[in-house]
Formats: C-alpha cells, structure tokens, sequence
C-alpha cells in the first residue's frame, strides 16, 4: 500500500491511548506514512516509560513544560518547551516528566510504536505495570527493558 497525502485538526485526533499515566494521540501511524510515526504525549508530573530502547530512531519536542531525558550510561538532561531531543534507534533511554507535567510531540523513524502504544493500552491502560507483561509486550515490539523503574 503506498501512502497518501493526508492531514489531521484537532478535532479529528484519535482517542488518546492511556500509557501508564501518559495520553498517547496517534497523529500519524505508520500504516498513515508508510514510514514514519508522530505522537502528542501528555503526561502527568513524574510519569514516563520504564528504561528501554528500540530498533527505530526516536525525536521528541517539548511543547509545554519540562521533560527529565535519561540516555545510556545515566546522562540526563531537562528539556524545557522549544527543545528537541533525539535518540538513534538501539539507544536506551527513558524520560519522566516535570513539575505539572507537559506536552510534547514525538516522532519515531518507522512504523511500530504506534502498534506498542496500543497493546500497552489495552493490555495495561492505567493499571499497575507488571514487569513480566510489560516485558512481554515490549518483545512483541522489539523492545527491550533495560532497567527497573524505582518511581513505581
């Protein structure tokens, strides 16, 4: 199937997928492009996902608010609105929002976490991560876990 041009308002978004304490709106799958993905993530203060990495590239821009970003090898750095962050696919990394929580949008190299975001929100939703079925989950979508996540 080839892509087409297509354009999405506000409006029009999908339901947001509820991921752990983060809303997810699907602005662009995979299956949309062709190739790429794009995100609006909204998260709650202290929310984010567990320490993984994946075999896409990933951006993020922060909209609003402030965004903690951990690398490899714990290097951390806050980003405040107006900052991009990127990690090359294989990269472990993970994120937790600041004070008041914030927005940002993210886009992945390929197609893959939007089908993620969906399994985790219908397999998860708001419950409790159960490492075992968020590992799970995550090798369906070749991800891998590379730590606990003390703030659980």
């Amino acid at each position: 199937m080839s892509a087409r041009p297509f354009s999405v308002d506000a409006h029009d978004y999908p339901r947001a997928l509820k991921v752990a304490r983060e809303d997810i709106t699907v602005l662009a799958s995979g299956d949309a492009t062709g190739s790429y993905e794009i995100f609006l993530q909204r998260g709650v203060e202290g929310s984010g996902p567990l320490p993984h990495y994946h075999p896409w590239d990933e951006a993020f821009y922060v909209i609003k608010g402030s965004v903690d970003f951990i690398a490899s090898e714990g290097e951390a750095r806050t980003a405040l609105a107006g900052t991009l962050v990127h990690f090359p696919a294989g990269t472990p990394h993970s994120f937790r929002w600041g004070p008041g929580g914030g927005e940002m949008l993210s886009i992945t190299s390929k197609r893959g976490a939007a089908r993620l975001f969906a399994d985790l929100d219908r397999e998860i939703g708001t419950g409790p991560r159960i490492p075992e079925k968020v590992d799970a989950i995550f090798a369906r979508h070749g991800l891998t876990r590379t730590g606990d996540d003390p703030s659980r």
